[in-house]
């Protein structure tokens, strides 16, 4: 267990530490004297997650190598799937979803920003504590305009969407969010269609608001009703809006950030529970970026 499928969390210490590692029986053998003590330290690690759980997989591993290493229960999912909180960077957003009324999330794609936004949404719909979810993202991305693709708005604006059904689907089955679609319960929406509006018991999260202008995030920050909550998260080093455009997500942090019940909790490479390569490439920008 402690070792994976065909020594797998192995080949993971491996690579980390630029070592070779041998496991006989219930003997370890390093070919760097050096890094002894600190594999010790993720081997003991590990064997109390297996203790513990029951189980440790991929995510944990690289969690405990980049001594970030965070486990906690947040969902059930389709069938027997289970969703934990996997860093200590996602344990602060979680508790800044609960103790704050507006959240800014801000870091690389991976981290789960999104996904725990929804978690943390569905999850005070099922105890009762709000009647609906609202969640938009600003729909022009990357230059291209709506007029100029193809099909009726509902087919423009999906693709813009589709991550968003895709974290739905993932929590409770694509039949259940179109369920909740239906009920008036879920409302997946472009940007503009928040204008006008006033809120009130719901979690209302904007995703990928760097491609925001300053007028849009205002906007939707004061579409704030009684007893709702907002989730705004983004990826300030991916901004596609022109060049003359400033990032409204930017403008937003340094204008609010020390309102009382706002909170902006900023995740890094070392939250991202992809593939492994993923954080090195997102490391590997940080440092030149």
């Amino acid at each position: 267990m402690v070792l994976g499928n065909e020594d797998k969390n192995i080949r993971l210490m491996e690579n980390f530490y630029g070592v070779k590692i041998v496991v006989e029986g219930s003997v370890v053998y390093c070919d760097d004297k050096s890094k002894v003590k600190i594999l010790k330290k993720v081997f003991n690690a590990l064997i109390s997650e297996c203790e513990m759980s029951g189980f440790i997989d991929s995510q944990d591993v690289n969690s405990i190598l980049n001594d970030n290493y965070y486990k906690e229960f947040i969902a059930n999912g389709i069938g027997l799937k289970k969703y934990y909180l996997r860093t200590k960077g996602q344990k602060d957003l979680y508790e800044a979803f609960e103790n704050n009324v507006i959240t800014i999330a801000v870091g690389p794609a991976g981290t789960g920003k999104t996904f725990l936004a929804v978690v943390y949404a569905y999850n005070l719909l099922k105890k009762g504590q709000i009647n609906k979810i609202i969640i938009t993202r600003p729909v022009v991305e990357s230059g291209e305009s709506l007029g100029f693709l193809p099909g009726d708005l509902k087919e423009k604006v999906d693709p813009y969407l589709r991550p968003i059904y895709d974290s739905f689907d993932a929590l409770i089955s694509s039949e259940n969010t179109t369920k909740l679609i239906e009920k008036g319960v879920l409302e997946i929406a472009p940007l503009a269609y928040m204008r006008g509006r006033t809120l009130n018991d719901a979690c209302i999260i904007l995703d990928e608001a760097q491609n925001t202008v300053p007028s849009q995030i205002k906007m939707f920050m004061t579409r704030l009703g009684f007893n709702s909550k907002m989730i705004i998260t983004g990826d300030i080093t991916q901004i596609d809006l022109p060049r003359s455009k400033e990032s409204g997500l930017i403008e937003a942090i340094k204008i609010i950030k020390d309102i009382s019940e706002i909170e902006v909790v900023y995740m890094t490479g070392k939250d991202v529970v992809r593939h492994p390569i993923v954080q090195k490439i997102i490391e590997a920008y940080e440092k030149v970026e």
